[in-house]
């Protein structure tokens, strides 16, 4: 009975550390993205950020009331130009060049702001992007460059890291005098994407912990796989759906119901208990919202790759997200299946690990609501 109740005790242990994991991570780690078009008399910026990653060193909240207005957001635009252009070094043939006038500086309705800037300067020889801000951004940010000419046509293509900030790229004169550069790599695309998505899954994303909510009440393979792979399935029709342009849902809407999803099966867990019936429905259905949860944070930071648009980075991070829930399946499954297997233990161990998800959940659904 001992031995029983360390291995109960190790196993609650574990979970409740993945638990904690997921609360830190509630959000992937930050991305935002860097357009650079080489135009025949200039070249042209846009970067775009999540407001949450500038505000800490643009300061909206002038009143300090708590809540940023219209008119506050208005009044802190030239500061927000002034600290990306100080942040964003463009070289071109070896001399750094400043941007002509001020950044044009707007917002959407997803808390995001688009930073335009335009360079009086074309390169013959070398163009040389670097992004120091990522020095003051949290160690997970991520920044997808993409350096197109002026048809429109991808240059370059790279995932800047705060390690790995910039970008050079050669160019060869073409037969009309235009520069031209060496072709980009599909390959780089793909995989860099699809490390971010094995990235946010492993770091405790909150859809690994609606996976885990879901997996919690399983006593075998047969159906911990159904679960898995309906999950899989809903995200793969919603990735057709959002590369094709067909549905797309606001991130205000996405994000607290993917929270509310949490909560259902938390609650339905220690209500119905035992692996409840039509599970695999349930999962479905909620694997196709926070499949656009995942959509949602690539299209609000516009990135596309080449002629594949956001299919191929959509593609590559969705196929990370999947390949990092098999590989933590593979990990919490055999623990999970021996607890449910203990008679004198699964119960409390359902409905333990059901009350911390719930509990989560819920303070998710606030963060992204009232608070």
């Amino acid at each position: 009975m001992g031995r029983l109740s360390v291995g109960y005790g190790r196993g609650l242990l574990g979970a409740v550390l993945l638990l904690q994991a997921a609360w830190v991570w509630a959000h992937a780690p930050g991305l935002s993205s860097l357009d650079v078009a080489v135009k025949p008399a200039r070249i042209d910026v846009r970067m775009t950020f999540a407001l949450q990653d500038i505000e800490a060193f643009a300061p909206m909240d002038s009143d300090l009331d708590a809540e940023v207005s219209d008119a506050e957001r208005e009044a802190a635009k030239p500061d927000i130009a002034k600290l990306l252009a100080g942040q964003l070094r463009i070289a071109v043939d070896g001399e750094d060049v400043a941007p002509t006038g001020l950044g044009q500086v707007g917002f959407d309705a997803e808390n995001n702001a688009h930073v335009e800037f335009q360079y009086a300067a074309v390169p013959k020889r070398r163009l040389l992007v670097q992004s120091t801000f990522l020095q003051r951004l949290a160690e997970g940010h991520r920044q997808y460059l993409t350096v197109r000419d002026a048809d429109g046509k991808v240059l370059a293509e790279k995932m800047l890291v705060k390690q790995d900030d910039g970008l050079s790229l050669s160019f060869a004169a073409a037969a009309d005098g235009e520069p031209v550069a060496s072709a980009h790599s599909t390959f780089n695309t793909f995989r860099d994407f699809f490390k971010l998505g094995v990235e946010h899954i492993v770091t405790g994303y909150d859809h690994l912990l609606f996976l885990l909510a879901l997996l919690v009440v399983t006593h075998g393979f047969w159906q911990a796989l159904k679960i898995i792979t309906f999950f899989t399935l809903a995200h793969s029709l919603t990735l057709a759906l959002a590369g094709l342009n067909i549905v797309d849902l606001l991130g205000s809407f996405v994000e607290p119901f993917i929270a509310a999803t949490i909560i259902y099966v938390g609650v339905e867990n220690i209500i119905r208990g035992d692996h409840p019936k039509g599970r695999h429905w349930l999962t479905f259905g909620f694997g196709l919202i926070h499949g656009f949860g995942f959509a949602g944070a690539l299209r609000e930071m516009e990135i596309s790759s080449g002629d594949t648009g956001i299919f191929l980075p959509l593609l590559s991070f969705n196929l990370g997200i999947e390949s990092g829930q098999i590989a933590v399946a593979i990990v919490i499954l055999p623990m999970i299946w021996w607890l449910n297997n203990k008679a004198d233990i699964a119960e409390k161990f359902l409905k333990s690990c059901s009350i911390a998800v719930s509990l989560m959940g819920t303070y998710w659904l606030l963060e992204r609501t009232v608070l």
